[in-house]
């Protein structure tokens, strides 16, 4: 049975990344996976001083406008390192929320997708041809999590690492 997520309040909400489940990265809070990703889309460029509002953003939504702002312009490599950024970003969540991480754990084998009529990249878009980097990342981090086993305190695991999870597409 495949499993399909898409709002923070459906079933499965917690796999969103509006789900608000707090990450700490480099010594900041960031409130939900949302805020921290579309905040750096702006490191080191012109828009960075823009990334404080975006973590301090009251709701995933504003923190998600005011990233796809189009008069911002989002650093150079954005393309390239987004996969890898959103990897990261949701490995800290599931390692830091013991309760989501036995919900993932608990979904087995069953192929997860971002049900985003709109997103081809994260989801699976409006008719099924998007590339569902969003659940894909979700199902490498649950194998990763699987073969950690037994489990450990988050204070006790290993972060996330740059080369744990490609953008390739992987074969149907």
């Amino acid at each position: 049975m495949t499993i399909y997520f898409y709002k923070a309040d459906d079933d499965y909400g917690c796999f969103s990344n509006f789900s608000r489940h707090p990450i700490e990265i480099g010594g900041q809070t960031w409130p939900t996976v949302e805020h921290y990703y579309q905040a750096h889309k702006f490191l080191g460029t012109r828009d960075e001083p823009l990334m404080v509002t975006i973590r301090q953003a009251p709701t995933p939504e504003e923190a998600a406008r005011l990233g796809r702002d189009r008069r911002r312009h989002p650093r150079p490599d954005w393309t390239q390192i987004k996969p890898q950024l959103m990897y990261e970003a949701v490995t800290v969540k599931f390692l830091t929320h013991l309760d989501i991480q036995q919900i993932l754990l608990n979904t087995g084998e069953e192929e997860l997708i971002e049900n985003s009529p709109i997103d081809y990249f994260w989801g699976c878009g409006a008719d099924g041809s998007g590339q569902n980097h969003l659940g894909r990342i979700l199902m490498t981090i649950r194998t990763e999590l699987q073969l950690r086993q037994p489990y450990t305190q988050p204070s006790q695991l290993k972060q996330p690492n740059s080369t744990s999870y490609s953008n390739q597409r992987l074969p149907d």
